[in-house]
C-alpha cells in the first residue's frame, strides 16, 4: 500500500509535467483530472498496492492458555508474512482535507510457522507439535486522507491520517501496527522526491518549460485541479510572468466525460515564439517549388527586369526569415498568427549565393489543429499579407505584379511546405507506459483545451 500511494500521486502529478513562484499568479497551463480519471488512477493505484505492499512480514505472536486438567498451553506464531492481498471494494474522492482513499472488503493469504507444547501432572513428559501453514482471512480495510499543497514552487504531500481495520484477535494488532508505519515511510520518501523535482524541463536544445506550481490544488466533488507556470525560456533563464489570466467555466469537450483536461494559454505559445525567435531558430531555405519556375530568374523578368538581364534563367532561393516575434491569439476553434517575415532572393551564380533582393512581408495567417491517432496536426490557410520594398541590388520593382507573384508564392511554395510539415504532426509522449487517448482540442478565447482519456501503450 505504502509504494501504491507512491504511484499514484507520481502518476497523476508527472502526467502534467509537460509539469509558481508568486501566490497571486496564474497557471499559463492547467490541468483538471475528472472523477473518471480519478476512478483510472484509484485502479491503477489498487493495482500497484496488491503487489507492493506484500510481502508483510508481522511480528511473532506468542499465547499462554490455561486449560483445566491439561495445565498450561504454550502457543507460538513465528514467521508470519502475509503475501498475497486481493482488493474487492475500493473508493478514490476529494475531501474537506484532501484526497481520501478507502480500501475494503480485502482478503489476505498469510503463511506462518506454528507450535505448541505443555505438560501435565498427570503425566511426567511434555507434549509438543509443529509446523507450517497458509491460512485466508477478510475483512482487511485501510482508509488514508493525503494532504496535497504548494510550497515554494513545488508539491507538498503529506499524510493526515491512516487507518486500518485488520481481520481480529492479535493479528489484527500487528496488521494495525506494521501497515501504517510502512505507509508512512512511503510518504516521507515520496515528499521528498516531490521536493526534488527539477522547476524546469527542457524541451529542445536551447528551451526548457517553467513547471513550477501556481498556488495549491483545487479539491471539488466532480475534479482536481492543478495549475502550473507553464511559459518556455531559454534554458537556464528562467522566466517569470505577474499577469493575470482566467480560465472561463465555458469550456466544454465533445463528450463530456474525459479523464483529463489540459488548457494552455497562449502566453505559452507566444513564450516559445519569442525563445526561438531569440535564438535564431526561425529561419528557412526554399530551394524547391511544385512551379520550380517560380525559382528562376526567368519567370521574374517581367517584375525585376534588371534582375533576369543581369541574371538570365539562374536558378533562385527564398531565403526566409522572421524579423520579429510572431503576434499569437487563440480565437474561437482557430489559432492566429501574424508573421513579419523578411524574405531575400538569392541568385546562384555558379558556385556563388548572390542575395540580390529583400522584400519585407507581413502574412496573417490562421491555424486549425486536431489530434489523430495520438499526434497533433494542423494546416495554415492564408488570411491576408502586406509587402514592401527593404533594398534591391537590381533596381526597382513593379510592385503590383510582384505582390501577386508574392502571393503565388505563397500559396504554392511556402504555405504548402509549411502544411506538409504540419501534417506529418507532433507526437505526442507517452508517459510511464501511458498514453492520450481519443484526444480532442477546442480552442476558445485565448485558451487551447485538450480533453482525453488515458490508456496503456
Amino acid at each position: 500500500m505504502a509504494s501504491s500511494i507512491f504511484h499514484f500521486v507520481l502518476l497523476f502529478l508527472l502526467t502534467f509535467s509537460s509539469s509558481r513562484v508568486q501566490s497571486h499568479e496564474q497557471g499559463y497551463i492547467r490541468a483538471e483530472i475528472s472523477n473518471k480519471g480519478l476512478e483510472f488512477l484509484k485502479d491503477l493505484l489498487i493495482e500497484k498496492a496488491e503487489s507492493s505492499l506484500v510481502p508483510l512480514e508481522l511480528p511473532n505472536i506468542e499465547k499462554h492458555v490455561k486449560i483445566p486438567i491439561v495445565g498450561t498451553v504454550q502457543m507460538v506464531l513465528s514467521d508470519i508474512t502475509i503475501e498475497r492481498i486481493h482488493v474487492t471494494s475500493s473508493t478514490l474522492k476529494s475531501g474537506d482535507s484532501g484526497i481520501v482513499i478507502d480500501v475494503s472488503g480485502s482478503t489476505a493469504n498469510l503463511s506462518t510457522n506454528w507450535k505448541y507444547s505443555y505438560s501435565t501432572w498427570l503425566l511426567p513428559i511434555a507434549f509438543s507439535d509443529k509446523g507450517s501453514a497458509t491460512v485466508q482471512v477478510e475483512g482487511l480495510e485501510v482508509g488514508l486522507t493525503l494532504s496535497l499543497k504548494t510550497l515554494e514552487g513545488s508539491l507538498k504531500l503529506s499524510l493526515l491520517e491512516c487507518l486500518v481495520d485488520a481481520f481480529e484477535g492479535k493479528i489484527s494488532s500487528a496488521v494495525e501496527d506494521a501497515v501504517p508505519k510502512k505507509i508512512k515511510e512511503s510518504i516521507v520518501k515520496l515528499d521528498s522526491l516531490l521536493q526534488s523535482l527539477p522547476k524546469e524541463v527542457p524541451v529542445t536544445n536551447i528551451a526548457a518549460l517553467n513547471i513550477t506550481f501556481i498556488d495549491d490544488p483545487e479539491l471539488s466533488e466532480s475534479s482536481l485541479d492543478l495549475e502550473i507556470n507553464g511559459l518556455l525560456s531559454a534554458k537556464d533563464e528562467f522566466m517569470l510572468s505577474s499577469k493575470y489570466h482566467s480560465l472561463r467555466d465555458s469550456f466544454f469537450c465533445k463528450e463530456a466525460d474525459k479523464m483529463v483536461k489540459f488548457s494552455f494559454h497562449e502566453d505559452v505559445l507566444k513564450s516559445a515564439s519569442s525563445v526561438y525567435f531569440e535564438a535564431n531558430k526561425m529561419h528557412w531555405l526554399l530551394d524547391k517549388a511544385p512551379d520550380q519556375s517560380l525559382l528562376n530568374t526567368a519567370g521574374w523578368r517581367f517584375i525585376v527586369p534588371q534582375l533576369y538581364k543581369k541574371y538570365p534563367n539562374h536558378d533562385m532561393n527564398l531565403n526566409l526569415s522572421v524579423s520579429s516575434p510572431p503576434i499569437i491569439e487563440v480565437d474561437k476553434q482557430q489559432i492566429r498568427v501574424k508573421v513579419p517575415l523578411d524574405v531575400v532572393i538569392d541568385v546562384l551564380d555558379v558556385d556563388e549565393v548572390i542575395p540580390v533582393l529583400c522584400i519585407s512581408v507581413v502574412i496573417s495567417t490562421s491555424m486549425s489543429a486536431e489530434i489523430s491517432r495520438n499526434a497533433v496536426t494542423g494546416s495554415v490557410k492564408l488570411n491576408d499579407f502586406t509587402m514592401s520594398l527593404n533594398w534591391s541590388k537590381v533596381g526597382d520593382l513593379h510592385m503590383r505584379l510582384f505582390q501577386i507573384l508574392m502571393s503565388t508564392t505563397l500559396k504554392t511554395v511556402i504555405l504548402p511546405y509549411v502544411n506538409l510539415k504540419l501534417s506529418k504532426g507532433f507526437q505526442l509522449p507517452a508517459f510511464h507506459g501511458y498514453e492520450l487517448l481519443d484526444a480532442q482540442i477546442v480552442c476558445k478565447d485565448s485558451w487551447i483545451v485538450i480533453c482525453s482519456d488515458v490508456s496503456s501503450v
